[in-house]
């Protein structure tokens, strides 16, 4: 089977500095660097070190080349990521020495992302393949109709959280992954969460899979002294996405997902930082997992 991810794809501007800006205030950083980023691409990168078959649907602006190199390299499918003249998507992180970080995003060609392209890219899927979705391009709701039309799995990462992204996309999602923070907003919104499946994700203190079929299920996180959280939850969103897709049961598939992103966080950079498949196997064979 496949994952076919639409996605965002940015350059990722990464600062560290010695504490997150307050409002009004001038900081001198420690340290620069730039890489590939976007939720979308990092999701793409996770799955396909995962071990599972990724194409991503995107878009990039004029000399992004070399972003498509590096995810090509990971061993993303890019033939579906169309070159326009808006400029490709960009973020610009803060990182602090406790690792935690601030992030301003300009989202470029990520939203300039058409229904036609997509259906160009989908018309590959079959039954059984997985869509995946955050909310950093535009087509989401075209998209999601398309695969669930076509028998696919589609997994909505709502996030940057919008309630009415979550809703336009709501009744074609079979796995909706949150953040507390988000899945707080969503239950405040509708009187309680929807009627689908849903991951919760709750950084150090794990994350639950929650389905109206059967008793929820908690995956505690593995205690790691992190570097840089930057992309932690896009690493575990793409590995749960892949072990799903490579036929693990739930249970396996959390495991290795918190398995992965603990490993990711130890390690500075977003998608550079994901582990392969053969790394988080080593690692829960240490943990005794």
């Amino acid at each position: 089977m496949a994952i076919f991810n639409l996605g965002s794809i940015n350059i990722d501007l990464v600062y560290q500095v010695p504490h997150l800006p307050k409002p009004g205030e001038t900081l001198s950083a420690l340290a620069f660097s730039q890489g590939l980023g976007g939720k979308g691409a990092n999701q793409s990168v996770a799955a396909a070190r995962a071990g599972a078959s990724c194409i991503h649907i995107g878009a990039t602006g004029p000399s992004s080349e070399w972003l498509l190199g590096l995810m090509s390299d990971y061993g993303v499918d890019t033939g579906s990521v169309t070159q326009l003249d808006e400029p490709t998507g960009h973020a610009v992180i803060n990182v602090d020495p406790e690792a935690e970080n601030s992030i301003v995003i300009y989202p470029g060609a990520n939203r300039q992302i058409t229904g036609a392209m997509v259906e160009v890219a989908l018309a590959r899927a079959v039954a059984g393949d997985s869509l995946l979705l955050q909310n950093e391009t535009s087509a989401q709701q075209e998209a999601a109709a398309l695969a669930r039309a076509r028998g696919m799995r589609v997994v909505y990462s709502a996030a940057p959280f919008d309630l009415a992204a979550v809703r336009s996309v709501l009744g074609h999602v079979s796995l909706l992954v949150m953040n507390e923070g988000e899945a707080s907003e969503l239950r405040a919104a509708e009187g309680q969460l929807p009627a689908v499946d849903c991951i919760i994700t709750r950084g150090a203190n794990g994350a639950e899979w929650i389905s109206a079929e059967t008793e929820p299920l908690f995956m505690p996180s593995f205690r790691v002294e992190p570097v840089d959280t930057t992309g932690a939850g896009d690493t575990f969103i793409g590995t749960l996405v892949a072990a799903l897709d490579l036929g693990l049961d739930r249970s396996s598939a959390m495991r290795r997902a918190a398995a992965a992103s603990a490993l990711q966080v130890t390690r500075p950079g977003a998608a550079q930082a994901i582990p392969t498949a053969a790394e988080v196997t080593a690692f829960l064979a240490a943990q005794g997992a």
